[in-house]
């Protein structure tokens, strides 16, 4: 029965550190790197944002700035 509690608190344990360890995962939302292909057109771009900002993937804010930034790049 002994054997049986302590794999019950290891589990327990190791599921709490876990979780722990995963929480510090999400970060900052003013700490995002926005990665994108050198080959993706202007328009392309734009339409990604649209849809992430549809999706709620990113906040207005987010998305009127991000398109500025495509809209300016040459």
């Amino acid at each position: 029965m002994s054997k049986r509690i302590f794999t019950t608190l290891g589990l327990a344990t190791a599921l709490g550190l876990s979780a722990f360890a995963l929480s510090a995962c999400g970060g900052d939302d003013d700490n995002r790197t926005i990665v994108q292909a050198e080959n993706t057109t202007r328009g392309q771009q734009l339409l990604d944002l649209q849809r992430a900002y549809e999706n709620g993937a990113i906040t207005r804010r987010e998305y009127e700035a991000q398109r500025e930034n495509v809209l300016k790049e040459k």
